[in-house]
């Protein structure tokens, strides 16, 4: 399961990385990545369902602690992501007309759209801040470990044998 969430988060972030470029992808690919990103976050969203309905049932229970922490950072960048997802969908420029959907353009919704943007781009790094030790933790444990012991494995074993014994003159 830690490999199947670190595989997804690891995704997750490179393809938002990339979305967060239009001009790298151009309109269409920018739109169509971010439709295919919705729906790896609605994954992420359920594979991580049960911390978040036990953090959320918790929450007022204790005064202070790091789940607390990260179920605010995680709820605001929640909203963020589906305002700029939302928005984005009401400026479409490739994906609602490949659906035969008009929507007459505003400037609102654009402006919207970059302020929750970049509003998700701070969120999702505080977000990987404050899951850093997972991080690094599980990157270590599936691939640095299994990349070190590939490469023990292909080192060549030298056996050092013991001097044969000297045969006797007498």
């Amino acid at each position: 399961m830690h490999k199947t969430n670190l595989f997804l988060d690891l995704t997750l972030l490179t393809v938002f990385l990339v979305i967060m470029s239009p001009p790298l992808t151009g309109i269409p690919w920018h739109e169509w990545l971010a439709i295919g990103l919705s729906a790896a976050v609605i994954i992420h969203l359920l594979l991580h369902w049960e911390w978040i309905t036990h953090v959320g049932a918790s929450f007022f229970k204790k005064v202070f602690h790091r789940s607390r922490l990260k179920f605010i950072v995680d709820a605001l960048l929640f909203v963020a992501f589906t305002l700029a997802m939302s928005s984005g969908l009401l400026i479409s420029r490739s994906v609602l007309p490949t659906l035969g959907l008009h929507i007459a353009r505003n400037t609102i919704w654009r402006g919207l759209h970059n302020l929750t943007a970049n509003l998700t781009l701070f969120l999702v790094s505080l977000h990987f801040a404050l899951n850093w030790d997972w991080v690094t933790g599980m990157i270590r444990r599936y691939v640095l470990k299994p990349l070190l012991n590939l490469r023990s494995a292909r080192k060549p074993v030298v056996s050092i044998e013991p001097n044969p014994p000297q045969q006797s003159t007498h």
